[in-house]
Protein backbone atom coordinates (compact mmCIF):
# COMPACT_ATOMS: atom_id res chain seq x y z
CA UNK A 1 0.00 0.00 0.00
CA UNK A 2 2.98 2.66 1.35
CA UNK A 3 4.42 2.14 -2.40
CA UNK A 4 0.96 2.99 -4.06
CA UNK A 5 0.59 6.28 -2.17
CA UNK A 6 4.53 7.32 -2.72
CA UNK A 7 3.45 9.82 -5.45
CA UNK A 8 1.47 11.38 -3.44
CA UNK A 9 3.55 12.44 -0.50
CA UNK A 10 5.61 15.74 -1.31
CA UNK A 11 8.75 14.85 0.47
CA UNK A 12 8.82 10.80 -1.09
CA UNK A 13 8.92 7.80 1.23
CA UNK A 14 11.10 4.64 1.96
CA UNK A 15 9.03 1.56 2.11
CA UNK A 16 9.50 -1.08 4.59
CA UNK A 17 8.14 -4.53 4.49
CA UNK A 18 8.23 -8.44 4.69
CA UNK A 19 7.00 -11.19 2.42
CA UNK A 20 8.34 -15.36 3.28
CA UNK A 21 7.22 -15.53 6.83
CA UNK A 22 8.47 -18.89 8.47
CA UNK A 23 12.15 -18.32 7.13
CA UNK A 24 13.80 -17.18 10.86
CA UNK A 25 14.09 -18.59 14.15
CA UNK A 26 12.47 -15.51 16.07
CA UNK A 27 11.14 -12.46 15.24
CA UNK A 28 13.84 -10.85 15.85
CA UNK A 29 15.98 -12.64 12.98
CA UNK A 30 13.09 -12.08 10.39
CA UNK A 31 13.13 -8.30 11.14
CA UNK A 32 17.00 -8.57 10.24
CA UNK A 33 16.50 -11.03 7.69
CA UNK A 34 14.02 -8.61 5.80
CA UNK A 35 16.54 -5.63 6.86
CA UNK A 36 12.98 -4.06 9.30
CA UNK A 37 14.92 -3.60 12.49
CA UNK A 38 15.06 -1.17 14.21
CA UNK A 39 18.91 -0.46 13.09
CA UNK A 40 17.68 -0.95 9.42
CA UNK A 41 14.76 1.23 9.75
CA UNK A 42 17.11 3.96 11.40
CA UNK A 43 19.92 3.75 8.91
CA UNK A 44 17.02 3.76 6.12
CA UNK A 45 16.06 7.11 7.92
CA UNK A 46 19.72 8.51 7.53
CA UNK A 47 20.10 7.88 3.78
CA UNK A 48 16.75 9.24 3.00
CA UNK A 49 17.83 12.35 4.93
CA UNK A 50 21.38 12.06 3.12
CA UNK A 51 19.37 12.25 -0.18
CA UNK A 52 17.82 15.30 0.92
CA UNK A 53 20.99 16.80 1.87
CA UNK A 54 20.04 16.92 5.39
CA UNK A 55 22.41 14.67 6.44
CA UNK A 56 26.47 14.43 5.56
CA UNK A 57 26.53 11.30 2.98
CA UNK A 58 30.15 10.56 4.41
CA UNK A 59 28.99 9.34 7.43
CA UNK A 60 26.71 6.68 6.16
CA UNK A 61 29.61 4.14 5.94
CA UNK A 62 30.50 4.86 9.92
CA UNK A 63 26.46 4.55 10.46
CA UNK A 64 26.36 1.11 8.90
CA UNK A 65 29.10 -0.36 10.98
CA UNK A 66 27.51 1.41 14.11
CA UNK A 67 24.34 -0.09 13.19
CA UNK A 68 26.18 -3.81 12.50
CA UNK A 69 24.45 -3.96 9.39
CA UNK A 70 25.64 -6.15 7.10
CA UNK A 71 25.80 -4.73 3.06
CA UNK A 72 27.09 -7.99 1.91
CA UNK A 73 23.92 -9.70 3.14
CA UNK A 74 21.99 -11.48 0.35
CA UNK A 75 19.13 -9.36 -1.03
CA UNK A 76 16.08 -10.74 0.94
CA UNK A 77 13.91 -9.83 -2.20
CA UNK A 78 15.53 -12.26 -3.93
CA UNK A 79 16.58 -14.56 -1.42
Amino acid sequence: VASRIERWTPAGMCCLGTDGFGRSESREALRDFFEISAEHIVYAALYELAQREQFDRKKLPAAIKTLGIRPDAPDPSIS
